[in-house]
């Protein structure tokens, strides 16, 4: 029982998860992140920490501002409505978070404003060092739209590697980061023109500054305050690409011209800050808020807000994904150092999640909507189990199948975990009233010892972030326990009343291995933890709670089931695959194209067809479409089927540019790499057809001889130049 002398002195964590931008709802990459924080959180707090997570909605920038304007609202109301949303998900998956704000708040105003004047008029030895630079640059400019084009509105070939359709910050290819006047070929992402240049006067944090360098390079390769790296060795490694060798930087461009939705820069008017400048800063404004509310008090930390973050045994951690590490392990320590502000003690990364090794897409029918799958009824621990099994400390991605998924939980959790109280529990309620044995044998006191044995290793794994391990080793002591009950068989021993006292020792036994199995569990699976804490009758909430020897004549309360099983037609109902699902959805989309107004039936009754022809009206119901073929692969299983990615000039709800995913029997006639970059016609409104290799959202038009003896050959419809992707055809 020496593990529970382990811990360590009580710390003081202030956690922090990605703030998730305001243009739409959470998806399942979110959900990874902050279940892996939440894991995380919960086994400080089972060890004694101080712990204090906040998040909260990234609302400003350019995206935002477009969205609301398309959807009728201003920008404040257009985040409302999704910040209303996220409460659901949060509670849906048992995430403990101790306050969700927003940056478009006062707190954030204060505080970018109060860093912006710090970094403008720093001193150094006395004088004048300021970390903000004006300068007039070029920018691109949309003549269309009449703004300056931020970055991601801005698309064209990577300078680096040549990619094509690359946003205007970095490459999603190689990773290279640069300005969008680097790019080639560029174009505006909100109107396709070819955007122009116009000078602006921006300001800089001065990044290239000499000390600014040597500080991230000391921060980014230290050690945290316990002897631990601050950074994951892949990411320490991309650190240094972008620090160089030869100790030059780039400057960060800060500022953006009116019209802006963000925080206007102080005494500069209409110029505002980048959205990488305050979303950031978002983290410090929610748990400014978290104390300034009483929340924190409530929560045991009597101290203020300043005097918290000031405090030399605070510690600052956060949670981040690989896309946005350059932000948070460059410009995000610099501008809190020089800015006064306690820089982060450290900054994990996680991969991406994938499903069935895919990049999720709805098109592709790879997407997982976390809001579906607790309305179908899927019990949202299992999710948490399932991603903690596959989570390391490492920057990998994270594959998701259903069969596995399927697997994972059924066996593990239900097979395993469960099954041992299943088994056991019965037996004390019917045989003993109830009450636990107090005796022990030379077996179960080895097993007891197992389990505190393995009790400092799975700690330590779960404080590395380490969970897979961890978890892989909890259920190496399930087995061992689901070994002994099946050594001792107490359904037998139930039938022989000589074997009474035997049966209470195994039963009490496996309950005891339960319980350990239960509390090395409770950082992942809250919620069955407390229902096993409400079987057992006893507090599992804290990570010595093993090591509590229960009073004699314990009594448990009567069993109730923990835990179903995973079906597969909930599996086929999340993805969309269950047939009655598909093809009503599928009759509803023929309903809507078939579906007559009322001009169409006057139309009609007027003008007769004729025999063998279609009326204009019949023709009206086909919408077709100009498409750019932005991506081209064969289909793997099949012979005669590529996969073409669409543009069709559309948009998603926060005005950001989206893609269909088409399966087309062309593959006969075209290489994949011949038709990327070309135009086609596509029938935009045809119902979706779920295929075996996924979501067909379309037909791509293609002649072929009507003698197809002397002419084989496949040729799809190609407008003139100058036809742009969403273009109607009438």
């Amino acid at each position: 029982m020496t593990a529970a002398n382990t811990v360590p002195a009580k710390r003081r964590i202030f956690v922090t998860t990605a703030l998730p931008y305001a243009n739409g709802k959470f998806h399942l990459g979110h959900m990874m992140e902050y279940i892996q924080a939440d894991i995380w959180v919960r086994f400080q707090r089972m060890r004694g920490h101080e712990v204090h997570w906040v998040c909260a909605d990234d609302t400003h920038g350019a995206p935002i501002m477009i969205a609301a304007e398309k959807a009728g609202k201003t920008p404040q109301e257009f985040v409302a409505e999704i910040a209303a949303t996220r409460k659901e998900y949060l509670d849906g998956f048992n995430l403990s978070l101790d306050n969700w704000h927003s940056t478009d708040s006062p707190e954030n105003v204060e505080l970018a404003q109060d860093i912006y004047r710090k970094l403008r008029d720093f001193v150094r030895d006395g004088k004048p060092a300021s970390f903000i630079e004006r300068r007039s640059i070029e920018q691109f400019y949309d003549p269309v739209k009449g703004m300056f084009l931020p970055d991601r509105y801005i698309k064209g070939e990577c300078p680096k590697c040549g990619a094509k359709d690359q946003y205007g910050d970095s490459c999603e290819v190689c990773s290279a980061v640069y300005a969008p006047t680097d790019l080639k070929n560029p174009y505006s992402v909100l109107s396709g023109a070819a955007p122009e240049m116009r000078s602006s006067e921006h300001f800089f944090f001065r990044l290239s500054d000499p000390s600014c360098v040597e500080f991230l390079r000391e921060w980014t390769e230290g050690l945290d305050r316990h002897g631990k790296k601050r950074l994951q060795s892949e990411v320490i490694a991309k650190t240094k690409e972008w620090l160089g060798a030869d100790g030059k930087m780039g400057d960060w461009d800060i500022s953006r011209d009116a019209p802006y939705f963000g925080i206007p820069i102080p005494d500069e008017p209409g110029k505002y800050f980048y959205v990488w400048l305050d979303a950031p800063i978002g983290y410090l404004a929610s748990l400014k808020n978290y104390f300034d509310s009483g929340k924190a008090a409530a929560n045991g930390e009597k101290r203020s807000f300043t005097e918290f973050m000031a405090a030399d045994d605070t510690e600052q951690i956060h949670f981040i994904g690989k896309d946005i590490v350059y932000f948070h392990v460059l410009f995000w320590p610099a501008t809190l150092k020089f800015s006064g502000y306690k820089v982060p003690d450290s900054v994990n990364v996680h991969g991406f999640i994938t499903v069935g090794g895919e990049k999720m897409s709805k098109s592709r029918g790879t997407g997982i909507d976390p809001l579906k799958y607790l309305q179908i009824g899927m019990n949202p621990e299992w999710l948490r189990y399932y991603i903690a099994a596959k989570l390391n400390a490492n920057v990998e991605d994270v594959d998701f199948t259903a069969e596995d998924f399927m697997a994972r939980v059924n066996s593990d959790l239900i097979g395993k975990f469960v099954n041992i109280a299943s088994r056991c529990a019965g037996f004390i309620a019917k045989k003993f009233d109830g009450v636990l044995s107090v005796e022990e044998d030379d077996e179960s006191m080895s097993l007891k010892n197992s389990t505190y044995g393995a009790l400092t290793e799975i700690a330590d794994l779960y404080s590395a972030r380490e969970f897979g391990k961890a978890i892989r080793k909890i259920m190496e002591l399930a087995d061992e326990a689901n070994q002994y009950v099946d050594r001792h068989a107490p359904w037998t021993l139930a039938k022989d009343e000589t074997k009474s006292r035997e049966l209470h020792i195994v039963c009490t036994t496996a309950l005891g291995l339960f319980r350990n199995l239960t509390v090395m569990l409770a950082p992942v699976l809250p919620a069955l933890a407390k229902q096993a804490s409400e079987l057992l009758n006893i507090p599992l909430d804290r990570w010595d709670a093993i090591t509590v020897n229960l009073p004699a004549n314990h009594k448990i309360r009567p069993y109730k089931h923990l835990m179903t099983r995973v079906e597969e037609k909930q599996l086929d109902e999340l993805f969309g695959l269950l047939p009655d699902v598909a093809n009503k959805s599928a009759a509803a989309a023929q309903s809507a194209v078939a579906a007559p107004t009322k001009h169409a039936a006057k139309s009609k009754a007027h003008e007769p067809t004729p025999e063998g022809c279609i009326s204009i009206d019949d023709f009206t119901k086909v919408d077709l479409r100009i498409a750019k073929i932005v991506n081209a692969e064969h289909v793997e299983g099949s012979d005669k089927l590529l996969r073409l990615t669409l543009d069709v000039g559309e948009t998603d709800e926060a005005g950001q540019p989206k893609t269909r995913n088409v399966f087309s029997g062309i593959r006969s006639a075209y290489k994949p790499e011949d038709l990327i970059g070309q135009h086609t016609v596509l029938v935009a409104n045809l119902a979706p057809r779920k295929m075996k290799f996924g979501i067909s959202e379309g037909m791509v038009l293609a002649a072929s001889a009507k003698d197809d003896k002397n002419d084989t050959g496949l040729y799809i419809l190609n407008p003139h130049s100058g036809a742009r992707a969403g273009m109607k055809v009438t």
